[in-house]
């Protein structure tokens, strides 16, 4: 009796020990994985700054204002005035019906 309770502790420790070289690769390759994650998303967020940059620099508006310019027999565009805004009283807008008389027409039908 005793040596098969010793046979299965040894059994029970081994597999612990097997568990426990099983788990820590694992977690290893688990973290790789993060780390390798965590480059793309540095690289990912490095390209986006750029692009950003280079909208900016793209979307300058005196850049802009020559593009019209260089182009405006080939394109429609016209340098923007301030005639061309509207004050916001001049604007129609819509007309809103009230919130009871939606919800009167709903328990009617």
């Amino acid at each position: 009796m005793r040596t098969i309770l010793i046979l299965m502790a040894g059994f029970g420790v081994l597999s612990l020990a097997f568990w426990a070289y099983r788990e820590n690769y694992a977690t290893q390759q688990a973290l790789r994985e993060v780390a390798a994650l965590q480059r793309e998303v540095a690289a990912l967020r490095e390209a986006i700054a750029v692009n950003r940059a280079e909208w900016a620099y793209l979307n300058r508006p005196d850049r802009l204002a020559e593009l019209v310019v260089a182009n405006v027999g080939a394109l429609p565009l016209f340098a923007i005035t301030p005639e061309q805004f509207a004050a916001l009283s001049n604007l129609p807008l819509p007309s809103v019906a009230p919130a009871d008389a939606g919800a009167a027409e709903a328990e009617g039908q």
